[in-house]
């Protein structure tokens, strides 16, 4: 048990609530604290845990029967006296159990989560590092995270990115974006296809052609609680591999990272 006001809270309000008891139990006749005692026992093991809590019980307990002495002429001059101390003592116990049992596992849990939430913090740092396009969705196709890189292949604005949106969403924003390398009459069964194959999960690969010369292999994931995870490998080196000789400085130069960025910066300022 660490000392500090929270340890010392319970045990200290326990003996002031029993001293001024038996003050002023010699002017008026006092009920019995012990419904108090045990409301101030479960505040010091929600506050401070098992330890204080037994203290406070103690206490408690020392109280009662001290304030029973100052009833009677003698010690425990009714057995009902003994009944009431016992019964007491058996509250007093249980609670300071309960409640230090119930804060050590709140605790654990507070201190699992954290442990969660910098391991996922951590992961979507170095997702955003990588130049692979990861989108996350959850049961109902929605983005829970978006990494950098689709943002800036697709020039996805963080404000839209960090909203959770749907995916129906992010491939009409690359739709109206002029993302795609493809004639606009056939981006509507492009966009239908890629919904179909995120809803039934079909891992089969595919090539993406961006209008910026760049390719991405799109393969989709499901994951075991339904969600989805889609990944976007840029493969240009691969594919364009059969295009004109040429033209080979200009594919180039596409690829080169500042160059995307600059295209999504122009893409945003029009």
């Amino acid at each position: 048990m660490r000392f500090g006001w929270r340890a010392i809270s319970g045990p200290a309000l326990t003996a002031a609530i029993t001293l001024l008891a038996i003050l002023l139990d010699r002017f008026v006749p006092v009920p019995s604290p012990a419904p108090l005692f045990v409301c101030v026992i479960a505040l010091a093991g929600a506050l401070s845990g098992f330890a204080s809590a037994m203290s406070g019980a103690a206490l408690a307990v020392i109280g009662a029967a001290l304030l029973f002495l100052a009833h009677g002429a003698g010690p425990f001059h009714a057995p009902a006296d003994l009944l009431q101390l016992g019964l007491l003592a058996i509250a007093a116990a249980a609670t300071a159990g309960i409640t230090g049992v119930m804060r050590a596992r709140l605790l654990g849990r507070f201190a699992t989560e954290r442990r969660s939430h910098a391991a996922a913090a951590r992961l979507s740092a170095a997702l955003d590092q990588v130049d692979i396009g990861i989108v996350l969705l959850d049961a109902e196709t929605r983005a829970e995270f978006i990494n950098r890189a689709f943002r800036d292949y697709f020039a996805v604005p963080d404000e839209i990115a960090d909203g959770k949106p749907p995916f129906i969403a992010l491939m009409y924003h690359g739709r109206d974006t002029g993302a795609f390398e493809l004639p606009e009459d056939e981006l509507g069964t492009f966009i239908a296809q890629r919904m179909e194959m995120v809803r039934i999960g079909d891992a089969t690969p595919i090539n993406i052609a961006l209008r910026n010369g760049e390719v991405l292999r799109f393969v989709c994931t499901a994951l075991p609680d339904g969600g989805r995870m889609l990944s976007y490998t840029p493969v240009t080196d691969l594919v364009r591999h059969t295009d004109a000789p040429s033209r080979a400085d200009y594919y180039r130069s596409l690829r080169d990272p500042a160059g995307r960025r600059l295209i999504r910066y122009l893409r945003v300022a029009e």
